[in-house]
């Protein structure tokens, strides 16, 4: 994974080249805010290296660079919460979900495909959405863009097109390659990724169990094909040492996850998730208020918490043992409550001070507009605020009224 992780930026870039020589101009924003939301899978890598290409790739075909910019940041940060490729964010949240089902006897454990289907279709909606703001509020209000790039690293698209496009190749083939192997492994009777005893796929199955690592094997296989393709891995020392790299910048991540871990297990020694769960259902169940309505207003309380807590695994660390247990004791399901989470997590990430990729924004935009600050960026991103999270909170509300499934297996109500 570490291999995949490294070789991501490059990959990304070297999409991003081909995807803007290749796209009809009307199709720029929607790719790029897409692969935006795709990013997730990797990280930082979509702050670092997709924004400053995106405003690139804009500037390129004559439109506003801050419009690209604003655009991939929405993509990155703002449908941060949903992907239609399942990662390391889907386990982290699923997990601390299961330590608050755990805590409230509610049932069986979730698996990291229980919100899959509102996920991808999410995705795709609010990039849809998100697009037709760039093109129908944000840049219409920056207007004609007169000046040139300056400061910073080189913003134009050329690079060694043969040799990306060569990583490009050998990338598609390690990945179908890989896939190959794992349809062998599935996909005939008795396969030894089936249940031993039904045969089934979907399901708690060693397919499900192992699904991601399978992605990330995906991601392994894809990134050092890639890296052998366009000459960045020359030898087997270079694919350890991007292995190296990756891994030492966990640490931080490592250091927050050991935090929650203990915040978790000391707030459920405690029992106060039980008393508080069934305190709160009591008080709400007397007050006859639906489910409906307390999942909008968790959404609502956790768009507003986000202005100063904008990390979306501390802060479900944090609710996930009160408003799991809550739900549950009200017939909400678990994956309902976690579906309304990612809801409100994201929207209001692009516009927080507290943000940490806000200054790096600021550097980007200043690159094309030197009076450019944080005033500027969060009124670039304020329409893609309101208008996402606005068609979120619809969309949730339509997908719990029709009671359409989360993922697999997982009812939006019982």
């Amino acid at each position: 994974m570490g291999a995949g992780v490294a070789e991501v930026g490059g990959l990304m870039g070297a999409l991003i080249r081909l995807l803007v020589g290749a796209s009809p101009r009307r199709l720029l924003a929607f790719i790029l805010i897409f692969v935006g939301v795709l990013s997730s899978i990797a990280s930082d890598a979509g702050y670092l290296i997709l924004v400053p290409l995106g405003a690139a790739a804009f500037l390129s075909v004559g439109r506003h660079p801050l419009a690209g910019m604003a655009a991939c940041f929405a993509g990155v940060g703002a449908i941060f919460g949903v992907n239609p490729i399942l990662g390391p964010i889907d386990a982290m949240v699923t997990e601390i979900t299961n330590e608050a089902i755990g805590a409230a006897g509610g049932g069986a454990p979730l698996t990291i495909v229980a919100n899959y289907w509102f996920s991808v279709v999410s995705s795709v909606v609010l990039a849809v959405v998100a697009a037709v703001v760039t093109e129908r509020v944000v840049e219409p209000r920056l207007g004609p863009f007169h000046g040139e790039a300056t400061g910073g690293p080189a913003t134009d698209l050329a690079t060694d097109l043969a040799a990306e496009k060569r990583g490009l190749r050998y990338a598609l083939f390690g990945f179908l390659g890989f896939l190959a192997l794992i349809l062998v492994f599935t996909v005939p009777d008795g396969s030894p990724l089936r249940d031993p005893e039904t045969g089934d796929i979907i399901g708690t199955t060693p397919f499900m169990d192992s699904l991601l690592f399978i992605i990330a094997m995906f991601f392994l296989v894809s990134g050092i094909a890639y890296g052998i393709g366009a000459g960045t891995f020359k030898k087997a020392n270079d694919v350890i040492a991007a292995v190296t790299k990756t891994f030492a910048g966990l640490a931080g991540l490592v250091f927050m996850l050991l935090m929650i871990s203990q915040f978790i297990a000391y707030f459920n020694y405690s029992n106060l998730p039980s008393v508080l769960a069934i305190t709160l259902a009591e008080a709400l169940e007397s007050a006859g208020i639906g489910a409906l309505p307390l999942l909008i207003g968790m959404i609502i309380v956790i768009l507003l918490l986000d202005v100063i807590m904008p990390g979306l695994v501390p802060k479900w660390a944090i609710f996930a043992p009160i408003f799991v247990p809550l739900f549950i004791q009200l017939g909400v399901p678990p994956q309902t409550g976690l579906a309304a989470y990612r809801v409100g997590d994201s929207p209001l990430n692009v516009v927080t001070p507290l943000m940490v990729y806000l200054p790096f924004m600021v550097t980007v935009a200043q690159r094309y507009d030197k009076s450019a600050g944080i005033g500027t960026i969060i009124a670039l991103m304020l329409p893609f605020v309101v208008i996402l999270a606005t068609v979120w909170i619809a969309l949730f509300i339509l997908w719990f009224v029709l009671g359409l499934p989360l993922g697999p297996g997982y009812p939006v109500a019982l």
